[in-house]
């Protein structure tokens, strides 16, 4: 059982009023500032994220993102501290896009559960994308599998048509970052990432839970990522010249994704045409 953050009595008062005393607290991730908490007990779970410093923006902009698209349940309080943002979300129950293909990644199997989950992931994305929204962190981990459809997480860097980039540093993971965009970021650039960056990063986040590799050959490219800085990674991604990795344990879904992965941006599949073109793989 973890030590609620002090500082923070509002956040704890919320989960107080669900809870009582009688609260588990669980750390779940802690990066860039803002960590997230799984607060559970008698009557569930929910996820209790606090950010200090520069976290405070970023909690700070998802409680803006949660709003503005008006996810009912998702967003249950917020609030602002001298240095500091929190927020309390509902705790989605189900298994991670990365969970969904645990079992290929280990044994090869699981391919129905596996495209099922991809095909999912797809579909929501095009439905945010829909709406004029675009989610610009995809990864991993950010899409859950619940009973009632995907659902995404870590909303921080969306947008939408009328609404200012987020000028930030750095965001997403680096090697699932389109070249386009592997420059942009920088000081008060604005991280204008739109449809089609989300749809390279969509592609690669597949792949990455197809292989348990990110998709770039970085050796092929006698390019060794661990000995550079995030910016040096980033300069050589945007060249456009690093290949895609060779190794297809799943060739015909990694053909599918290969096409969003090495189009133009002006060329590339929507999220909706990867859907369909994924429910097509289904045997």
């Amino acid at each position: 059982m973890g030590q609620f953050p002090s500082g923070h009595a509002e956040a704890l008062a919320v989960v107080e009023a669900r809870y009582g005393s009688g609260f588990r607290l669980r750390e779940v991730t802690s990066r860039r500032g803002a960590v997230v908490w799984e607060a559970a007990g008698t009557g569930g779970r929910f996820a209790v994220k606090i950010g200090t410093s520069d976290g405070a923006a970023a909690v700070s902009r998802e409680t803006e993102v949660l709003r503005a698209l008006g996810w009912s349940g998702h967003l249950l309080a917020s609030g602002r501290g001298a240095d500091s943002a929190w927020l309390v979300a509902r705790w989605f129950e189900g298994p991670s896009t990365w969970d969904a293909f645990a079992r290929f990644r280990e044994n090869g199997t699981g391919q129905r559960a596996g495209l099922g989950a991809a095909a999912e992931l797809c579909e929501t994305v095009a439905g945010l994308h829909g709406l004029g929204w675009v989610h610009a962190d995809l990864q991993p981990d950010h899409g859950i599998h619940t009973p009632g459809g995907v659902r995404l997480i870590d909303l921080a860097w969306s947008w939408r048509e009328g609404m200012r980039p987020p000028p930030v540093t750095g965001v997403g993971i680096d090697h699932l970052v389109p070249p386009e965009l592997a420059l942009r970021g920088a000081g008060d650039m604005p991280l204008d990432a739109g449809r089609a960056a989300d749809v390279y990063t969509l592609a690669a986040t597949l792949w990455t839970c197809v292989t348990g590799t990110w998709p770039l050959d970085y050796r092929a490219a006698g390019i060794t990522p661990e000995d550079l800085t995030s910016d040096q990674l980033r300069a050589q991604i945007a060249t456009g010249r690093i290949p895609l990795r060779t190794e297809t344990p799943w060739p015909e879904l990694q053909t599918v994704l290969q096409q969003a992965l090495l189009s133009r941006p002006g060329d590339r599949p929507t999220a909706r045409d990867l859907a369909q073109t994924l429910t097509r793989l289904a045997p």
